[in-house]
């Protein structure tokens, strides 16, 4: 309200507009108050949903990794078994295994903290990571094609181990087949364990023994090559969809980190000007 005097009387009226100092004292107070906010408000550097997505998968291969080593503990036994036939150690379960565990934790730290630095080094490791799984995935592929050789090579030298042999007894009676190649890999003298049971289709499961050789007079038909193949075989395939189902997996984080730093030195690189132009 704002009076005039007229006289002996007053005539008061409402304003009507806001005087344009006062609008202009307003804006600058809104502005003030503004700029004093936004340094206690801390904005997120990387995409939201594109944060949680990483931290989501990095969860699930922290996971994996735990299963990995409980995997590694439960496989020492028959690590020297496995090795005896040619096959990598199992050792290398456990450097996998802590590797993941580790990489993966990097990878929930450098999204959390949105720091560049930690960004590149998982980028890094992501990129070593995929050149390796790549390797890893050729190198199987290679001894995938040289087993049945290998089998064959290793079938006689592995027969004249005693402590082979005992091992070689419990496998037949478990898989019920006779021999690494055939029956004559006993040299003469086969075991019990190559027995076919009387229940046995004769004609298909079972065989007379060897001319010559001493044991039962019913073993099995089957070499346990044949079967001890196909399980190698399938284990092959099964580690090469690992291994380059691994590296597509890398390449994507790969891509991703990269993502991220990108928008972090974006928002980074803008913040002085957003600053400025306020003022």
């Amino acid at each position: 309200m704002f009076c005039v005097v007229a006289g002996p009387h007053f005539c008061c009226e409402r304003l009507s507009r806001v005087p344009p100092s006062l609008t202009f004292f307003a804006e600058s107070s809104s502005k003030s108050l503004l700029l004093l906010l936004l340094p206690r408000v801390k904005m997120g550097k990387i995409n939201g949903c594109l944060k949680c997505l990483f931290i989501f998968f990095n969860v699930i291969f922290e996971i994996i990794g735990c299963i990995l080593i409980f995997a590694a503990v439960k496989s020492m036994g028959v690590s020297a078994q496995v090795s005896q036939f040619g096959a990598p150690s199992t050792s290398w379960t456990w450097v996998f295994a802590i590797g993941i565990f580790a990489i993966s934790s990097l990878g929930i730290y450098a999204a959390c903290s949105e720091n560049v630095l930690v960004l590149k080094i998982f980028a890094g490791f992501m990129g070593t990571g995929m050149v390796i799984m790549l390797i890893f995935g050729i190198y199987v592929a290679v001894m995938k094609s040289k087993v049945h050789d290998l089998i064959q090579e290793g079938a006689k030298t592995l027969m004249n181990d005693k402590a082979f042999q005992d091992q070689m007894d419990a496998v037949q009676e478990y898989l019920q087949c006779c021999g690494i190649l055939s029956a004559d890999d006993w040299q003469g003298a086969i075991p019990d364990s190559c027995q076919c049971p009387d229940s046995y289709d004769l004609s298909s499961e079972c065989k007379s023994r060897p001319v010559g050789s001493s044991g039962p007079d019913r073993i099995y038909k089957q070499p346990c090559a044949n079967m001890v193949t196909y399980y190698i075989d399938l284990a092959f395939k099964i580690a090469l969809g690992f291994f380059f189902g691994f590296a597509a997996i890398a390449l994507m984080g790969l891509l991703i980190s990269f993502l991220m730093i990108h928008q972090v030195k974006q928002y980074e690189g803008a913040g002085p000007a957003m600053a400025m132009k306020s003022y």
